[in-house]
């Protein structure tokens, strides 16, 4: 089975999917950590954030994988452990003009579909169910408002030790929204057969219940 589940940055994705693929028995494939990562590997290796060529090379290279350690889920970038270092504001502000490049969203494509080719996952992203999983089974279009978002962005920042003010964090969330909606290639969208949930007044084990019922695993 394949569960794709897509929408905005900061609207609980990762942590619903996670959730999701450990109640269900599913592998959890974090695809945003994905570009994140390259988007460290570009701002450490100093290449432009818009040369597309130089980045899709650097994609091409790269071994992307999870590993469950103690728990929990790490992400391992060429045998080096990014977990952390991927959510930095650094890497916010950079992520979404590393992925708009087209070849470099080919790319990383592939190498999502590769992964969740031989299990049953659960994925999260911004062009999950129309390119990556265009057969799958559930697509889910998780949303929330845009002060909501941002106040999650906050304290998961503020957690992992980072400082930044609530406007910064809005007018980066609504910077990333333009640029994931008009991507000329997986741009964000919500699909005909979405199933688009608001977590907006929602706690996120309530949007998880709602989730395991749909699917028929409640």
């Amino acid at each position: 089975m394949q569960i794709a589940i897509d929408g905005p940055a900061g609207a609980g994705k990762s942590t619903l999917a996670r959730t999701l693929a450990r109640k269900m028995g599913f592998v959890y494939i974090d695809t945003g950590a994905m570009y994140r990562a390259l988007a460290w590997k570009v701002l450490q290796t100093g290449i432009s954030l818009e040369d597309a060529e130089a980045i899709a090379k650097l994609a091409l290279g790269l071994d992307i994988h999870f590993e469950n350690y103690r728990g929990e889920q790490r992400l391992l970038c060429n045998g080096e452990d990014l977990t952390e270092m991927i959510r930095s504001p650094q890497v916010n502000a950079a992520v979404s003009r590393v992925a708009q490049h087209p070849e470099v969203r080919r790319i990383m494509v592939q190498k999502q579909q590769d992964m969740a080719r031989s299990s049953n996952v659960v994925m999260d992203g911004r062009d999950i169910g129309e390119w990556v999983l265009p057969e799958a089974d559930y697509k889910f279009y998780l949303t929330a408002g845009l002060q909501e978002r941002a106040l999650r962005r906050k304290m998961e920042l503020e957690n992992k030790g980072f400082r930044q003010d609530l406007e910064t964090i809005m007018e980066e969330l609504r910077q990333r929204d333009q640029m994931d909606q008009s991507r000329q290639v997986g741009a964000l969208k919500i699909l005909p057969d979405s199933i688009v949930i608001d977590s907006s007044r929602q706690s996120a084990d309530e949007v998880l219940q709602q989730i395991l019922t749909i699917v028929g695993k409640n």
